[in-house]
């Protein structure tokens, strides 16, 4: 995977962000994928299996409906809410 400054722009506007140091960030980033390519070098062939959900499965409860406050008691605290819902603004981009 080739990381270069218009990976990082694309990377920019999936995650709504802004990076100020494109250079830098995608040297870092570049860096960060070459330490993780290193551990597909690591023989593991050898190795148990340390961990698995088969062996101890979650328990399960009953699915039962249950009466709750909580959306009250997050809406007391918003700006702005009204039918147990948030009123946000609206955004509109064209």
């Amino acid at each position: 995977m080739r990381i270069d400054e218009a990976l990082i722009r694309k990377l920019e506007n999936l995650a709504m962000i802004e990076v100020e140091n494109k250079e830098k960030m995608a040297k870092d980033l570049a860096e960060i994928v070459e330490f993780v390519e290193l551990l597909n070098e690591v023989d593991t062939s050898e190795v148990d299996a340390t961990f698995s959900t088969l062996n101890n499965p979650t328990p399960l409860r009953e699915d039962e409906p249950k009466r709750s406050e909580v959306i009250k008691d997050v809406l007391k605290h918003a700006p702005k809410a009204k039918d147990g819902y948030f009123i946000v603004p609206k955004i509109i981009e064209g």
